[in-house]
């Protein structure tokens, strides 16, 4: 997705041992436009899987998982990461290192919102060494939901997620990202070809 690259170039920073901002456009201020692409990216590359809902993680997948849950036009469900009194009892819940705040973060969602007849697309916002996904994968898990496939927006292809996917055990689901970043060179993105 050429738009995504050029906005990671333009807007987009490194600030060491892995870490990609991107807070101009998707992270803290969202460049809605790019995320209605995004979406729509999304959707056409997971059309034709029955997906019956979206799962992100709070906070910085919502806006590109919003914008593919309007144009597949399916209810998104996103994991929080405190558990509100309003909750039902006895959600799932998930752990999962986070990469930016640097400690273990718990993924939660209501039973009301994933069950066992839901086939589940995961969208985030990164694919890196894949802690949060695989934390949303082991919560569809627990629900009894089929998962039918995972996007990221952004893959850093250099932490081993797609690998540490392969090791969970969802070798025949698809996984997507729309840009992969090979490598940081001092400041320099490089793209996977």
């Amino acid at each position: 997705m050429q738009r995504l690259k050029d906005k990671i170039l333009s807007e987009g920073k490194y600030l060491g041992k892995g870490i990609l901002k991107v807070d101009s456009f998707m992270n803290h201020q969202i460049d809605a436009h790019l995320m209605k692409e995004v979406g729509e990216e999304f959707a056409n590359r997971f059309k034709g899987l029955g997906t019956t809902r979206i799962l992100t993680a709070e906070t910085s997948g919502i806006a590109p998982a919003l914008s593919a849950a309007l144009t597949l036009d399916v209810p998104l469900v996103f994991a929080r990461k405190n558990k509100p009194v309003t909750m039902a009892d006895n959600p799932y819940k998930e752990a999962a290192q986070s990469h930016t705040h640097g400690k273990m973060v718990e993924l939660i969602v209501s039973p009301e919102y994933l069950s066992s007849s839901d086939r589940v697309l995961i969208l985030d916002d990164f694919l890196a060494s894949a802690k949060t996904i695989k934390a949303l994968v082991k919560l569809v898990n627990a629900s009894g939901a089929t998962l039918v496939g995972i996007g990221a927006v952004i893959e850093k292809s250099f932490e081993g997620g797609r690998q540490a996917l392969l090791e969970l055990g969802v070798k025949d689901i698809p996984v997507e990202s729309l840009v992969a970043i090979k490598n940081f060179d001092g400041d320099r993105v490089n793209f996977v070809d």
